[in-house]
């Protein structure tokens, strides 16, 4: 699970404007500022990246960039596993179009990466 105890860096770009906007807001108001951008995002035919945990992993870190996004996650497996939980591990996670015109997520694997507590 993501530290909440620490305020979340903005993602590189983000107009200072906007970064204090959000930072004023109640979590209602960036729920709601998330669905305005997730629908601005599709007007502009840009689809939504799918960086969501699965059952046996954490995200640390989600970092968007131009061109992809970075997310650095980490992996628990079977019950009884010792050294769980594994990596964390880094990925470029890009949005590649298919022949059909389509979109398809790609999960580049980096390596692995230290995170400071």
């Amino acid at each position: 699970m993501t530290d909440t105890s620490e305020r979340p860096t903005p993602p590189e770009g983000l107009p200072p404007n906007l970064v204090n906007a959000l930072t004023d807001c109640s979590p209602g108001e960036l729920r709601k500022a998330i669905v305005h951008a997730q629908e601005l995002l599709h007007y502009h035919g840009e689809a939504e990246l799918p960086v969501a945990a699965e059952d046996n992993e954490d995200i640390v870190r989600v970092t968007e960039h131009e061109g992809y996004t970075e997310v650095v996650k980490q992996f628990r497996c079977a019950d009884g596993c010792d050294e769980c939980p594994h990596g964390p591990y880094l990925y470029h996670v890009t949005e590649e179009p298919q022949p059909d015109g389509s979109h398809k997520v790609h999960w580049s694997f980096m390596g692995g990466v230290r995170v400071e507590e």
